[in-house]
């Protein structure tokens, strides 16, 4: 099954904990299916720890109308564990996987250790993935945490883009000219790969601060400014978070980057409110 691509955006989502929870998501993908997004990435827990939510998650994008991309990580699991797993996405009716090496279950700044028995690296396990499904990696525009150095990073990529790869989405970043300068160094290496911007719409800046401080994703002072004295003000933070998402995807378009995936933390206001703004939907389907 190929991944519909008819438009420049997509979401993700991760699976709940709760049934509670799954029923409010079908609700949400209701509502972000207005956007016909090309496809709505499912997350997938440390060492497979949600692995069935995730298919919950997953079945609940497909009952939606909507193309289902599922993560799919290394760590903690054998090579039959995960390929246990890509055969359950390929039932499920899944297009493309997210290949990727995982964080360990002590968070992101753990020590990682390949599973004796898994897949050693990233790219073996892009290599197994191709084989089914379109593949897609993550990509770090200022570098990934637990990365020595830019030409390590860019070495990773391709690598994995050899693997089979053919698209690679960032990790949030507010820093434009961090992504096109990124995006440029891929391409001055000769990697062929897309390259989808993931844009984080800033729900709460002191949680949205602390998260990036941790994943090495700065914050220019020009983003920063806007959110100063609204933490207070939900509806305030709102309208600014819409305003410097669609203001990062005008500038991110106008340098000729087109595809953009909008983490929505399992929320459509925010997503949608974006969307609105930057004319994928118009405000009545909304």
């Amino acid at each position: 099954m190929s991944v519909r691509t008819s438009s420049s955006v997509s979401f993700e989502i991760f699976p709940p904990k709760t049934g509670d929870g799954l029923v409010a998501l079908r609700h949400t993908l209701q509502q972000l299916a207005v956007a016909e997004p090309s496809f709505v990435s499912v997350t997938y827990g440390a060492g497979g720890s949600d692995r069935h939510r995730s298919f919950d998650a997953i079945a609940a994008v497909r009952d939606a109308g909507l193309a289902a991309t599922a993560h799919v990580t290394c760590v903690g699991q054998s090579i039959a564990e995960i390929d246990a797993v890509l055969a359950r996405y390929a039932a499920l009716g899944v297009g493309q996987v997210v290949a990727l090496r995982g964080d360990p279950a002590s968070g992101i700044d753990g020590a990682y250790v390949a599973h004796p028995d898994g897949y050693q690296r990233t790219a073996d396990l892009v290599a197994a993935a191709a084989a089914q499904f379109d593949v897609a990696v993550s990509a770090y525009p200022e570098r990934h945490p637990q990365s020595p150095s830019d030409d390590h990073d860019l070495d990773v990529l391709a690598e994995k883009v050899m693997a089979g790869a053919t698209r690679a989405v960032t990790q949030m970043f507010f820093d434009d000219d961090a992504l096109l300068r990124y995006r440029d160094r891929v391409a001055a290496r000769g990697v062929d790969v897309t390259i989808v911007a993931g844009i984080f719409p800033i729900h709460s800046f002191p949680a949205v601060a602390r998260f990036a401080a941790r994943c090495g994703a700065s914050i220019p002072a020009a983003v920063v400014a806007p959110f100063a004295g609204l933490d207070d003000d939900p509806a305030a933070t709102h309208a600014v978070a819409v305003e410097v998402a669609a203001g990062q995807i005008a500038h991110l378009r106008a340098h000729g980057v087109d595809q953009m995936h909008l983490y929505t933390l399992n929320r459509a206001e925010l997503a949608l409110a974006v969307c609105e703004r930057i004319g994928l939907i118009e405000s009545a389907r909304a």
